[in-house]
């Protein structure tokens, strides 16, 4: 039986104290990618802003370092997007993810993959990128010559969604990744073989860690698996249960932090496709209906975004120029005095950070 209901507010702060948005914390950079279980990485400067905003005194060689190191890989994952994840959780966690991955390809390519044998496709590929590391525009051509009546763009997304492969860090970026980026295999790039198991027991555990308390359906809102419920159930009894508000099954973890609702919660820079807003079927936790089309844009967009009191309240962007660098915060709401302070000054704070090389920065409220 589900111990109690847990407000909205509730849910809010759990979430947030697990993703170090409540307090910046002190973890190594290592530790911090591991209990987030990735961060989304479609841009290369975008886990610099999610690990900026959660840990304190964060600078961006602490996450280029173990990039360059091995100890930290960019690769296709949860949704079939980029996130950096660590490379003992890549190796732990890639194989549980590959029924996603598989059926995105179907969702996306499927009809352009019949009659394609993708096993035999990505054995072939495989011996292309383990001569040495190479971009995927260098494979679009050798996919032409090699299957000329296949469509390479559809070729590529296999490939991208069924070979375990990792880019390759830029030796002098400060970003990590630059330029046209070349991929490797897993196993070679990290000297040590993919796991065996198939289940999503650890992937779930780990998910309940970082975004709990949650339902099934939200953990495969974040993993893009499908018909794991019975595979969960088998889970419960290790388990603690709520409901939400709506009435909802909500799991978790029995140690797992659960800060009361009125938990102070201070302003947050949250950057583009962060897993905060990602992570739940029901993302009301974090964001309201109201403003999610505001947020979620065509071509699969997802604006940058900052928490006022635990939730979004706008969307926010940088606009350089050779010298300078203006973040213009755009409210969805009237915002109290207090929170635009407190927003001006965390806001410089960031830029300073992300442009660093600017001569002034400046912080504006759009209108």
């Amino acid at each position: 039986m589900p111990e109690r209901t847990l407000t909205l507010c509730e849910l809010n702060r759990a979430t947030l104290a697990r993703q170090m948005l409540l307090d910046r914390e002190t973890l190594p950079v290592l530790d911090a990618v591991g209990r987030l279980v990735g961060l989304q990485a479609q841009v290369p400067s975008l886990p610099f802003v999610g690990l900026w905003t959660r840990l304190q005194n964060f600078r961006r060689d602490d996450l280029t370092r173990p990039m360059r190191e091995r100890l930290v890989v960019r690769a296709t994952l949860m949704r079939a997007t980029l996130h950096l994840m660590t490379a003992a959780d890549y190796l732990l966690l890639r194989p549980a993810l590959q029924p996603a991955l598989t059926r995105s390809l179907q969702s996306i390519a499927g009809r352009r993959m019949q009659g394609l044998d993708v096993d035999e496709l990505v054995a072939t590929v495989h011996e292309f990128f383990a001569r040495e590391p190479r971009a995927f525009a260098e494979l679009s051509v050798t996919l032409s010559e090699l299957l000329p009546d296949r469509d390479p763009s559809a070729l590529a997304y296999a490939v991208r969604t069924h070979l375990p492969l990792v880019q390759v860090p830029s030796a002098n970026s400060t970003w990590g990744y630059s330029g046209r980026i070349p991929f490797t295999p897993a196993e070679s790039w990290l000297g040590k073989p993919l796991a065996t198991s198939q289940g999503p027991r650890h992937l779930f555990l780990r998910y309940l860690a970082a975004f709990g308390p949650a339902g099934v359906m939200d953990f495969q809102a974040w993993s893009g698996l499908t018909r794991t419920k019975g595979a969960i159930e088998a889970l419960k009894p290790e388990l603690r249960s709520f409901r939400d508000e709506r009435g909802n099954e909500m799991l978790d973890l029995p140690d797992a932090p659960l800060p009361p609702g009125d938990a102070p919660a201070p302003v947050r820079f949250v950057p583009d496709y962060d897993n905060l807003i990602l992570s739940h079927s029901d993302r009301t936790r974090v964001i309201s209906d109201e403003y999610r089309p505001r947020i979620f844009l065509s071509a699969a967009r997802v604006r940058a975004t900052f928490l006022v009191d635990g939730f979004v309240r706008g969307a926010w962007k940088i606009e350089k120029s050779r010298r300078a660098a203006t973040l213009v915060i755009e409210p969805f709401e009237p915002l109290a005095d207090e929170d635009r302070a407190a927003l001006t000054g965390e806001g410089e704070r960031l830029l300073r950070f992300v442009a660093d090389g600017a001569e002034t920065v400046e912080v504006r409220f759009a209108q």
